[in-house]
Parts: C-alpha cells; structure tokens; sequence
C-alpha cells in the first residue's frame, strides 16, 4: 500500500489523548493536515501509512491536547505583581475588583490592551495552554490582534457594565451602548477583514450587581441569536448574594433563571457560594461554569469537583494575574487537586478523593465542553484541531516516576512544556515562542506597568 502524505507527523511520544475512553499509546504518533488530526495511533503502524517532509520526532515527551483557560482577563496583564505590593504597604480595599482591577482597565489605551494580550498570550503558550477564554475587558479588538499574531486560540469579549457603584464613568455604558458593542466584536470578528475561526467574538456581563435585569435579558437574546456564550461571573461573593436578595428577593442562581437566561449560553466564572439545589440546575440546564483555583479558596469553600461529577461543564482558569501572577495552567489544576481535597475529601476522611487525572481532565475536557468547543478541541481525537503540547520528561522532578502519565498528573508544570502546536502550527519549539519577540514585548510592558501603577496606588 503507498502510504498517504501528511503535513506533519509527530511520532515517538507518549501520547495521552484525554478522550471518552481514556486511551493512552506509549509509543504513539500523530498526523496533521489542515491543523486538523486525521490520524492517531502507534507510531510503527503510522509510519507505515503516512509519510510525510515534515516530522517531529518526540521521545521522551508526553503528548496531551492544549490546555484550556475557561477565565481569563487578559487587560490586567500590566498589573502582575501590583496587587501584592500593595498588600505589603497597608490592606486591600475591597472587593479588589471594583477597586483596583476595574480602575486599572479603565486607564488603558487601546494599545495598552494589545500589548497585554501579546505578554499574556506567549506566556500562555509557553506554558501549554492553547485556548483561552476572556472574562470581558476595554478594546477586544485588540486581544483578538494580539491572540491572531501570537497563534493561540481564543474568545474575546468586552466588559459589560451599564451600574453599580464607584465604576469609573469609561467602562460604563447604557444599555443600548452595551448591547450595540457586544454584537459588533461578535460580528466583526466573525466576518470582518482578517476573520479566523481561531480567534472569536463573545459576549459579557460583568456581573449581576453592575448589569440591569434589562441587560442581562438583551446580551442573552442577542448571543443565542449568534450562537456564542455570555461570560460573566457569578457568586465571586457573599455581597452578591446579599445584593440580589435586597434588589430582587432571590438568590443569584434563582434570579438569573427568573430572568430566562440561566442555560447553555451562560458561562459562570467562580461560581463559589452554591448550595445544592444551585448545582443541581447548573447540570440539568447546561449552564457552564469555571474554577479559579488561585483565587476561590480565599472566598469559601468552591464546591467544583462536585460539580465535575454531577455532569456539569466546569473548567478551570488563572483568572489573568491580577493576584498570584502565574499563567500557567499545570499551577492550577495542582491547586485544584489540593484545594478540593480539602474542600470535598479531608472533612469526610477520604485522603483519596480527588482522583489523579481529574483536575486536568478539568482543564482540558471540561474547558472545551465550558466554551462550547468539545467538537473541535479538548482530547487527541481524529476530526479535531491539531492543538497539542508535548511535555518533557527530563527535568529533576521526571526523574525516577514508574509512568509517565504519573508524572504528568503529579509533577508537571510549565516549564516542562518543549512544543506546542495550535491548529497544526508550531508556534513554541524547543520553549522558545516562535510566533513573537518575547523579551521586546516583556521589556515594553515593564516600562508602560511603571507609568501605570499610580492608577490603582
């Protein structure tokens, strides 16, 4: 038989495929062509199938599909570390959101945004992950540019306020405003010069204490009409919950059903203070959900393995590095594991309730299926993109574990990242970006976060 050509061949690596079955091939290999896998399995049969000019060889390294960031607020890129000065210096007004995040996004030129997303886009790649999901933030526009260049794949969004309290005057809209800006990126994005499907429009909603029942109802409309989710977050706090009993004698959850938009369309960062019954119409309305995990466990006790395991559509996310710097998303789901090993397991004595390969399942699985995207990306699969991270397996912490998913679950990180590949892409080769200049962009940022730190002092 002739063997079929192929783009790219990656062939040689451990590949754990993250799909329905669990499937993992030691010496697997993996064809591309079109950014899409049109073939997976042991590298002996493939290399006998497919040829092809152009091969990575990957011994010694672990393939897994590119992990996912289901929140991430990439404007707040700028403030990475300022939140923790301040702390030193005296204690945090609060809620840091609308004292210091908002202000901060507030004071950015459209290519202050740009520049952020760049920094945050290559770090993200760098470290594996290949899809991002923004909360909502100033100049989408530009985030979609930077996640274009860069070679990640994403859904932008813009911040969505039309109340609330001490919101600066620019990041406020009407309700007409709002909505007209919301279905412009959405559009512009999906048909206007330079439109990929790599890099999409959302909608947003900042939250239920700065959007009027009138615009919560018009963004839901108009996102169903498109077919793209609304991004919002969602019991961050126990003053969300006092303010929606005050204002509408209903807990969040039961509000936003009220309001007829509590379904597949909604996505509910944070999601912290459910009770059961809220859990409970996460999963029989499909209505998705998020677990920051470097931020949550400081708020209460986030019930998201829970949620895992009753079916709903729960991913993880950084959060951006607006507190606790890191983009890396191996950081996260480790936190995951801890955080709700307490949460969930150590109040009921269970030492082994979080089971190894969940968090990142979490992240990888249960992020695709949050952005509506698990017929596309979220597990190693013929008919999927060709978004893959290859993890090496020759640090100090590799070093003497019995497998090699072992070690992927347990031990690695971000830095074990060696290639990725976005859509059939090499966009980071040997843990150099290939797509950009990092050290002009890190350089470039650092001198702008200096002129833009008296905003939130």
């Amino acid at each position: 038989m002739t063997p079929q050509t192929a783009e790219t061949i990656i062939q040689n690596a451990y590949v754990v495929t993250f799909d329905g079955a669990g499937r993992i091939i030691a010496d697997g290999a993996i064809v591309i062509n079109g950014g899409e896998i049109v073939a997976i399995g042991d590298t002996s049969d493939i290399t006998r199938e497919w040829t092809t000019d152009n091969r990575v060889f990957a011994g010694g390294k672990i393939a897994i599909p590119g992990l996912i960031d289901a929140h991430m607020h990439s404007a707040q890129t700028m403030m990475r570390g300022l939140i923790t000065s301040l702390a030193q210096v005296g204690n945090l007004r609060v809620p840091t959101w609308r004292e210091y995040y908002v202000p901060f996004e507030a004071a950015l030129r459209a290519e202050d945004v740009e520049l952020s997303g760049e920094l945050a886009y290559t770090s993200m790649l760098r470290s594996g992950t290949t899809t991002f999901f923004e909360a909502g933030g100033p100049h989408p526009e530009r985030m979609a540019a930077a996640a274009l260049s860069t070679g990640i794949r994403g859904s932008v969004s813009l911040s969505t306020m039309d109340g609330g309290s001490r919101i600066p005057d620019s990041m406020l809209m009407t309700r007409d405003e709002a909505v007209e800006a919301n279905v412009r990126v959405v559009e512009s994005l999906a048909s206007g010069p330079g439109a990929s499907p790599r890099v999409t429009g959302g909608m947003s909603l900042r939250q239920i204490i700065t959007c009027s029942p009138g615009l919560v109802v018009d963004i839901h409309r108009e996102a169903r009409k498109r077919n793209v989710k609304v991004h919002t977050h969602l019991v961050e706090g126990t003053y969300e919950i006092d303010h929606s009993l005050e204002q509408f004698g209903l807990r969040p959850v039961d509000y936003l059903i009220d309001l007829g938009v509590f379904d597949e369309t909604l996505h509910c960062a944070h999601s912290v203070f459910l009770n059961d019954a809220d859990i409970g119409q996460f999963a029989s309305r499909g209505t998705s959900a998020c677990h920051c995990a470097k931020g949550n466990y400081a708020i209460g006790h986030p019930p998201a393995l829970e949620m895992w395991r009753r079916g709903v559509s729960i991913g993880l996310g950084t959060d951006g590095v607006g507190s606790f710097g890191t983009l890396d998303m191996f950081r996260v789901a480790m936190l995951t594991r801890i955080g709700q090993q307490l949460v969930h397991g150590t109040p009921v004595h269970n030492r082994n309730d979080v089971r190894a390969a969940e968090p990142l399942q979490m992240a990888v699985n249960g992020g695709a299926r949050a952005m509506g995207l698990e017929k596309q990306i979220g597990s190693l699969e013929v008919g999927k993109r060709a978004d893959i991270v290859l993890v090496a397996t020759d640090s100090a912490d590799a070093a003497g574990y019995s497998t090699a998913e072992a070690f992927l679950y347990d031990c690695a990180n971000g830095s074990d990242v060696h290639t990725v590949i976005v859509d059939g892409e090499v966009v980071v080769s040997d843990r150099e970006v290939l797509t950009a200049d990092v050290e002009t962009i890190a350089r470039r940022a650092a001198e702008r976060q200096k002129e833009l730190t008296a905003v939130i002092a």
